[in-house]
C-alpha cells in the first residue's frame, strides 16, 4: 500500500490472492484489522535547519521527495516501519543475534533472538519477530515458536521443501531443519540464503546469512586430498 502523491491523500492498495477472494463476497468478511506504516522513502540527511527562509522550510526537500506506489516484494518493501515506543527510550532498539548460522545439511537448528534496549531492558519481544529466510529451499522445514502473534503461544510450521521463494513465521524464536534433498546442491559444496529478523514491538531488523554446507561433498574432497 502508497500514497499515490504528496498533495492527495489517495491511497493505492494491492490485495493479495485473501483479500481479492473475501472483498470478492461482498459481504462484509474484508475487514482491514491493523496496518503499518513505514519512511522507506525518506531522507532525513535532507532536513536543513539552516534554511536560509525560516523554520516553516527545515524539512520542505523532505515533504517534496517522491513517494513509492505499491509493489508486492516484502524484500524491498516496508523495510523500515514506524514504531512507538515508551515515552523516555532514548535509544533505538537492535535485535542481537549470531553473526551467522551454518549448518551441515539435514542438521536441526535454532535461532533465539534477544532485542537490545526493549523497555530499558535486554529480553525477547512480547509479540515475538517475524523470520523470513530469502530461500526456502535452504531448510527442510521452519517453525516459529511462542510469542503473543502464534496462535496459543504454540508453533507455526512451514515446510519448506520446494520452489525456490521466501517462507516466513512468526514466534519468539525460530527453529527448523536444513535441507537434505541432494538435488538441490548437485556439485556445489553450499547453499546461501538470508534470514531476516523483525521485532514485531520494536520494529528492530537484523539479517543474519546462511550457509547449509553438504556434508557428502565435503567428505569427497577431504578423502581426495
Amino acid at each position: 500500500m502508497g500514497y499515490l502523491n504528496n498533495q492527495i491523500v489517495t491511497v493505492d492498495a494491492i490485495l493479495t490472492k485473501k483479500g481479492r477472494e473475501l472483498l470478492a463476497k461482498g459481504d462484509g468478511s474484508f475487514v482491514i484489522d491493523r496496518f503499518a506504516l513505514s519512511d522507506d522513502e525518506v531522507d532525513y540527511t535532507l532536513y536543513n535547519p539552516n534554511h536560509p527562509s525560516g523554520s516553516a522550510y527545515y524539512g520542505e526537500a523532505i515533504e517534496n521527495m517522491p513517494l513509492l506506489e505499491a509493489f508486492p516484494d516484502e524484500t524491498q518493501m516496508m523495510k523500515y516501519k514506524l514504531v512507538s515506543l515508551p515515552r523516555g527510550t532514548a535509544v533505538m532498539p537492535t535485535i542481537q543475534v549470531p553473526d551467522s548460522l551454518t549448518i551441515v545439511n539435514g542438521s536441526p537448528f535454532t535461532v533465539s533472538p534477544v532485542t537490545i534496549n526493549y523497555n530499558n531492558q535486554d529480553a525477547p519481544e512480547n509479540s515475538g519477530y517475524q523470520f523470513t529466510i530469502s530461500d526456502s529451499r535452504v531448510f527442510g522445514n521452519f517453525v516459529g515458536t511462542g510469542g503473543s502473534e502464534v496462535t496459543g503461544g504454540n508453533t507455526q510450521t512451514v515446510i519448506t521443501n520446494g520452489t525456490a521463494v521466501s517462507a516466513t513465521v512468526l514466534g519468539t524464536q525460530c527453529s527448523g531443519i536444513a535441507t537434505s534433498v541432494p538435488t538441490l546442491f548437485t556439485n556445489n559444496p553450499s547453499l546461501f540464503a538470508t534470514l531476516t529478523i523483525i521485532g514485531l514491538d520494536s520494529g528492530a531488523r537484523a539479517q543474519i546469512p546462511v550457509t547449509i554446507n553438504n556434508s557428502s561433498i565435503a567428505s569427497q574432497a577431504k578423502s581426495i586430498s
